[in-house]
């Protein structure tokens, strides 16, 4: 141990010993069981998992007094099923999972293996456990793995998968414990709030989520919103004829470009431009408004966005690149018109533009689990973010085996080619020893372009991006055989184990090189942890140069003044610990700004969600069946005092315009009713809302008995509900869009632009709930139930 470490563990303690002295008496009860639960047969094994439900029912037991023999049952299964016995920091990184925790695992720990732990104990209470992964491959991966554990302890084991028929789908989430990735998760849950029957929908019980690469769920994908949506009336050919336009302007005359926001924005010559182009006198006016905004979406499309780097064009299609895996996210497509424009620059066919039916972000879908825990390598760096929004406490485990990885300084050079050409040379060296390297590239460009410069020096190597990422699992797995140089884009086949080859070890182990900075120090450290598993050798170093993105954004002109001061040629590399430090303060500066974007967006994420978890909790109660009558109750009271507050109450009513209006809505609602007699009745306001409220429901109850018992409910009040709630929520919802769009203008008339939105988002969900009730009543009190209306009129004429 170094002083350094030595004076800071004096000073602060040590982290990992207090975790140890928190958790190590269960681990010792665990450890006292192991021979009793050894003698045990198969048959009797499994019986035990019978024993703990029981226990729990009747409430002899609970999960944290049942957790040491419950951990030591799947323990044992493991040894006989999966020849692996859980060490005693993976007991503890279960634990903290049960806790509703972050475990902070180093890679080549065994998370996989940990998860089954928590997973076990949780599922005996017989409420669902989602163990939840980055992709497809791991989920299948795992749930086959380890599924072979849960079934042999007498627990079912589900698997959700890309487009899987709607029928397996339910039979999964049946089962005790199940895999899926957090889109198809996610998905499932907008798709059970669009569902007609209550049959269709799959996630009937949601309790418990063990969230596996925690930090790239919920903190790289937080600003993504997962989005459900269905075609709408647009133009592909205006797109089209407006990008010939925009490609004409130059940026500055005609434009001005904001790199930080991302953001096109026309001046008065470009406004000009375009409008004489498309023969418009005013572009901004309410019927062209359309256009000003395609042309704000071109503009960016050609000169913000690029080609390998924020998308791939594959067989014609538009396919989106995620910035922080380097993989290809097949079948999402960029928001408001933005992927129409790109399809529009790169002169692919345009497909028609769809409106939003459901939304919901990561973030607010993964807090809806009233049990909540994750895993990751890599958590600490923003372990306050996972503190204040998701309440999820970073624990760092501690490793199985120290960890003997050297972790080097960066190595910095002026510009991109001599550092490129260093990390070539690099490699070669490397390689011809027998070393394995594996390079972590930030984008695609990147990476094809050393695959090139390799290729010329007869090196060979495989390369791991959004292009090819079929064999991902299969590529990263070899990266530690000997010789093997491998190319990957950011942390590609994370999940996956890089396993040493033999004589490696005596070699060095494996090498990672960085070629840039990354702006998260998280990404950093991932990438870092690729090398020097379960106390394994290696070495890690990042080549920078002071042309990098992020050496640029943070003063790199006063490290090059100096290079060329003090005469140092632009091959000589400058390495030094001060160069990282400064390197690693300007990536906790770029971290807190994206925490602020993050928490910013959740502030008005959670505005909307409120009204989702509103609208969907009604929706949810007419698809059951279990409150229609309720519900229309609940709805008529509503729409009369939101009829009288619309109308000016009492005072209102003394106009006789307004009464005639009153009257007409009244009229609009039910027709079978005379409204100008109790109008006109001279009443306190609460006696009036009483006595309309009391008409209305007496109508609603006189049509029910028009037929048979449940008939009215289950065929016209459900169906008109459902249907004009769903329209009118998707309708909402593009106004909400609308409206966050144009909210932040307020703050130049000084307004705090979050508590607008809050007001007006309150005053347009006011208004949604009166519309659903008002449009659905009107049709329910107009319903006929035809068939039998027949039947009735056939008997009559008998």
């Amino acid at each position: 141990m170094s002083i350094i470490n030595a004076i800071l563990k004096k000073l602060f303690g040590d982290p990992q010993g207090r975790i140890l002295k928190i958790y190590q008496p269960t681990v010792d009860v665990i450890n006292a069981l192991e021979a009793q639960i050894s003698s045990l047969s198969d048959e009797a094994l499994r019986q035990k998992t019978d024993d703990f439900k029981d226990r729990l029912k009747t409430k002899k037991d609970t999960l944290e007094t049942l957790l040491p023999e419950a951990f030591a049952v799947v323990r044992e299964g493991s040894k006989r099923i999966l020849g692996m016995r859980h060490f005693d920091v993976q007991l503890i990184g279960g634990m903290v999972l049960n806790e509703g925790k972050i475990s902070e695992m180093k890679t080549g720990e065994g998370k996989t293996l940990v998860a089954t732990l928590s997973a076990y104990l949780n599922a005996l209470e017989e409420k669902g456990v989602y163990i939840v992964t980055v992709n497809d491959y791991l989920a299948k991966r795992d749930s086959e793995w380890m599924g072979k554990l849960f079934s042999f302890l007498g627990l079912s084991v589900g698997l959700i998968q890309a487009n899987m028929p709607i029928d397996k789908r339910i039979a999964a989430y049946r089962c005790d414990i199940v895999y899926g990735t957090n889109n198809e998760f996610g998905f499932d849950y907008l798709r059970d709030n669009l569902a007609h029957s209550i049959e269709h929908c799959c996630q009937l019980r949601r309790h418990y989520a063990i969230v596996d690469e925690v930090d790239s769920i919920l903190i790289d994908e937080a600003r993504t919103p997962l989005i459900i949506s269905g075609p709408v009336q647009d133009s592909p050919e205006k797109f089209s004829k407006i990008a010939a336009i925009v490609r004409k302007l130059t940026p500055e005359t005609h434009f001005t470009i904001d790199k930080k926001h991302k953001n096109i924005v026309l001046t008065e010559p470009g406004i000009e431009a375009i409008e004489s182009a498309l023969g418009l006198s005013n572009m901004y006016s309410v019927e062209n408004m359309d256009c000003a905004h395609m042309a704000v979406q071109c503009l960016r499309a050609l000169h913000i966005f690029k080609a390998d780097v924020d998308y791939v064009v594959k067989d014609g299609e538009i396919v989106i690149v995620d910035e922080f895996t380097g993989r290809l996210m097949e079948g999402r497509r960029f928001s408001d018109g933005l992927h129409q424009a790109i399809e529009a620059i790169e002169n692919v066919s345009i497909r028609e533009e769809t409106q939003t039916m459901a939304s919901v972000t990561f973030q607010n879908y993964f807090r809806m689990f009233p049990k909540l825990s994750g895993m990751t390598g890599t958590a600490l760096t923003e372990s306050a973010e996972f503190e204040s929004i998701y309440r999820l406490p970073v624990v760092p485990i501690p490793t199985n085996r120290n960890v003997t990885r050297e972790d080097a300084a960066d190595v910095v050079y002026k510009t991109k080619e001599e550092k490129y050409k260093a990390i070539v040379a690099e490699i070669k060296r490397l390689h011809e020893k027998g070393q394995p390297v594996l390079v972590g590239t930030i984008s695609i460009e990147t990476s094809e372009l050393l695959s090139k410069r390799l290729k010329k020096e007869n090196i060979t190597h495989n390369v791991l991006n959004a292009k090819h990422h079929q064999r991902e699992a299969e590529i990263i797995a070899q990266a530690g055989q000997k010789g093997a140089v491998t190319i990957a884009t950011n942390m590609a086949g994370r999940g996956t184990d890089i396993v040493l080859g033999e004589g490696v070890k005596d070699l060095g182990g494996l090498c990672v090189m960085g070629t840039e900075r990354h702006e998260s120090r998280r990404i950093d450290n991932q990438l870092r942890g690729r090398s020097g598993r379960q106390g394994d050798p290696g070495l890690t170093r990042f080549y920078v140069a002071l042309e990098d993105d992020l050496m640029r954004m943070f003063g790199s002109d006063r490290i090059a003044y100096m290079m060329e001061k003090l005469g140092i040629p632009d091959d000589t590399p400058i390495e030094h610990s001060l160069i990282t430090r400064s390197i690693e303060k300007a990536q906790s500066k770029v971290e807190r700004y994206h925490f602020s974007v993050r928490k910013q967006i959740l502030e008005y994420d959670d505005v909307l969600n409120k009204q989702r978890e509103t609208i969907y909790g009604i929706r949810r109660h007419i698809i059951e069946g279990t409150r229609v009558d309720a519900i229309v109750k609940d709805g008529i009271k509503d729409l009369v005092t939101g009829l009288f507050i619309e109308n000016g109450g009492l005072e209102g009513l003394a106009d006789e315009e307004t009464k005639k209006a009153f009257t007409t809505q009244l009229h609009y609602i039910c027709p079978d009713i005379e409204w100008e007699p109790v109008l006109l009745e001279t009443e306190t306001l609460e006696s009036k809302k009483e006595k309309i409220v009391a008409l209305l429901t007496k109508q609603y109850a006189r049509k029910k008995d028009d037929y048979s018992v449940g008939l009215f409910e289950a065929i016209v009040t459900r169906q008109v509900l459902l249907l004009t709630l769903d329209r009118k929520w998707m309708d909402h919802l593009h106004n909400m869009d609308i409206l966050r769009e144009g909210i932040g203008l307020r703050a130049w008339g000084q307004r705090n632009p979050l508590i607008e939105y809050k007001r007006e988002a309150f005053d347009m969900f006011s208004g949604l709930r009166l519309s659903i009730f008002e449009e659905s009543l009107s049709a329910i009190y107009r319903a006929v139930l035809v068939d039998q209306a027949h039947e009735q009129l056939q008997g009559n004429v008998s």
